[in-house]
């Protein structure tokens, strides 16, 4: 009976010049197969139409006229590389600001970051429900010698799913678990 060869795999890893040669060219291919699959994965994910649609922004909100207002120099610019459409609107009474999002992007962000990246302080984070059901994330902002403001802000796809935290939106958008085109809907109300 012949026992079993122990140095069989330390020869297999032994540091001769061959080996290393052939080690270095498995992990050559392994690279290149590896950029491959993330540029054919990226061109499949990543690609916006030449062409967006022209979206109709809506005319009313819970029974209230909307009327448009133009966007900031700031908002003007940032909506000039944003995957879809940006608006902003009021009711007399709150400010609206709506995205027409067609890709999941990190560009769409919790207002909470943009009110604290203009100083403002932000208090009193919470879940509610409106008068017709639907779930928000709301705040309040508040900054010296400005008046607070109660902001409000949920996600809707394409299936009327909502979400009201931006990370779980993405992720669920990346992973084909939520479908657009989705609406973002940021609601500012004086306090």
């Amino acid at each position: 009976m012949r026992w079993p060869d122990a140095t069989a795999p330390a020869r297999l890893f032994a540091n001769t010049f061959v080996h290393r040669v052939l080690h270095k060219a498995l992990f050559a291919l392994a690279m290149v197969l590896c950029l491959a699959a993330t540029l054919a994965g990226g061109r499949a994910a990543g690609t916006a139409p030449a062409v967006a649609a022209a979206h109709e922004w809506p005319r009313e909100w819970d029974g209230a006229p909307l009327r448009p207002l133009a966007l900031s120099a700031v908002e003007a610019r940032f909506a000039r590389q944003f995957p879809g459409d940006i608006a902003r609107m009021t009711d007399g009474r709150h400010l609206f600001v709506l995205r027409h999002v067609v890709q999941p992007t990190r560009m769409l962000h919790p207002a909470a970051d943009c009110y604290r990246a203009l100083g403002w302080r932000i208090v009193q984070t919470r879940l509610e429900r409106d008068g017709q059901a639907r779930l928000w994330r709301c705040f309040h902002a508040r900054r010296d010698g400005m008046p607070g403001l109660r902001v409000c802000e949920r996600i809707e796809d394409a299936a009327g799913r909502a979400f009201t935290d931006t990370s779980a939106w993405y992720w669920a958008g990346v992973g084909g678990h939520s479908t657009g085109p989705w609406q973002a809907v940021t609601v500012v109300t004086p306090l």
